[in-house]
C-alpha cells in the first residue's frame, strides 16, 4: 500500500527544518476517539476547544490532545484529566503538570505569558520522565495511525513511562512523528530503538541529531540552522546553543547561532522546493513542498568571520 510515509521515505526526504513552530506547548489529556480536527472533533466539549484554540493565536502556544497509548473506545472516559505546560526555549525550558477536572479553567491561563516563558505559578514542576509524545490521529493522516500507534504502545510496552499519543505533530509524510518535552526537539521515521536512545540522552541533557526534525522554539529556517552547527561541531548538550536572531525572508536568511560559551555561528539557509513532487498528506494531489537548505555554516569571531566549516546539511 502506497502511503505519502512510504513515498517520503523512498524519497529521502531530508527532515531538518520541518518541525511544528511552538515556544509552549499546552497538552490536555482527553481519553476516547479524535477527529481530524481534535480540539473540536473529540469528548472534549467543542466550544472549550474552539476557545482554546482562539485563546492561543498568535501567542507562541500550541495546544493539542493527549491520551495514554492503548485502546480507545468510544466512551467518556474519566473526569479527571492531566494537564502539561512546557516552554521550549533553551535558557528557560520548564515542563510543569496539573490535574483538572475542568478543562474549561484554561482558559484563565494567561496565553501571552505562557509564550513568553512565563507559566504564572500554573501547576507543579514535572520531576518525572521526560514526556515522548508520538502523533497517531489516523483521522488526520492514515500514516500517523498505522505507523504512530504501534510506536506508542511499544514504547510503553517497554516500560517507558512518559509515553502518550497526541492529536498532532505536522508532517504526516515523516510518520512516526515525536515529540520530546521540556525540551521540543521533534523527530520524523521514528523507531522504538531509536526513541529509546533519544530519551535516554534526554535524561543526560543531550541531543540526538539523527532523525531530528528541529527545536519547536525556532522557526524553520533556524531549526536547520541550529542541527547544521550541532552536526558541524559534534554539540549535543541540550541547552548549549541558542539562534539569536534570523535575518532576511524567503527565499534566503542568515541565521545567528550563539554558544553559551560565546562562540557564534553564521549558516545561510536557502528555501527550495522537493522534487520530484509527492503527497503531503495520504490522498492529496502531489506537491513540491518547500525545504530549508543549508548553503553554509560560518564560525564567526568577535571582530568578522573566522573562518567557513564545510557542510552538506539540507532539510526539507
Amino acid at each position: 500500500m502506497s502511503t505519502c510515509a512510504t513515498a517520503s521515505r523512498d524519497l529521502d526526504e531530508p527532515l531538518a527544518g520541518t518541525a511544528a513552530t511552538a515556544r509552549t506547548w499546552l497538552l490536555l489529556e482527553q481519553p476516547g476517539p479524535w477527529g481530524a480536527k481534535a480540539l473540536t472533533s473529540s469528548h472534549l466539549d467543542p466550544e472549550v476547544g474552539r476557545a482554546l484554540e482562539a485563546a492561543a493565536e498568535g501567542t507562541g502556544v500550541r495546544v493539542a490532545l493527549i491520551r495514554r497509548p492503548g485502546r480507545h473506545a468510544d466512551c467518556h472516559g474519566p473526569a479527571r484529566r492531566r494537564v502539561y505546560v512546557a516552554h521550549t526555549t533553551p535558557g528557560n525550558a520548564w515542563l510543569r503538570g496539573h490535574v483538572t477536572d475542568e478543562p474549561a479553567r484554561l482558559l484563565d491561563l494567561d496565553f501571552t505569558a505562557l509564550g513568553a516563558g512565563d507559566h504564572g505559578g500554573f501547576g507543579t514542576p514535572h520531576t518525572g520522565a521526560p514526556l515522548a509524545l508520538v502523533c497517531t490521529n489516523g483521522k488526520r493522516d492514515r500514516c500517523c495511525a498505522l505507523l504512530g500507534r504501534p510506536l506508542a504502545a511499544q514504547l510503553a510496552a517497554a516500560g517507558e513511562q512518559g509515553v502518550w499519543e497526541v492529536t498532532h505533530l505536522g508532517g504526516h509524510r515523516f510518520s512516526p512523528t515525536l515529540l520530546v518535552l521540556p525540551h521540543g526537539y521533534a523527530y520524523g521515521r521514528s523507531e522504538t530503538h531509536s526513541v529509546k536512545e533519544i530519551l535516554q540522552a534526554v535524561r543526560t541533557g543531550r541531543v540526538v541529531t539523527e532523525g531530528c526534525r528541529g527545536r519547536s522554539a525556532w522557526g524553520r529556517p533556524g531549526q536547520a540552522a541550529e542541527l547544521a552547527v550541532r552536526t558541524s561541531t559534534g554539540e549535543d548538550a541540550v541547552g548549549a546553543l541558542s539562534v539569536a536572531r534570523t535575518d532576511g525572508s524567503a527565499p534566503r536568511w542568515e541565521v545567528t547561532v550563539d554558544h553559551t560559551d560565546g562562540r557564534r555561528w553564521r549558516v545561510t539557509v536557502a528555501q527550495g522546493a522537493s522534487l520530484p513532487p509527492r503527497p503531503e498528506s495520504c490522498g492529496a494531489a502531489p506537491a513540491a513542498p518547500a525545504r530549508m537548505d543549508v548553503v553554509a555554516v560560518r564560525d564567526v569571531a568577535m571582530h568578522g568571520v573566522r573562518g567557513e566549516i564545510p557542510t552538506t546539511v539540507t532539510s526539507e
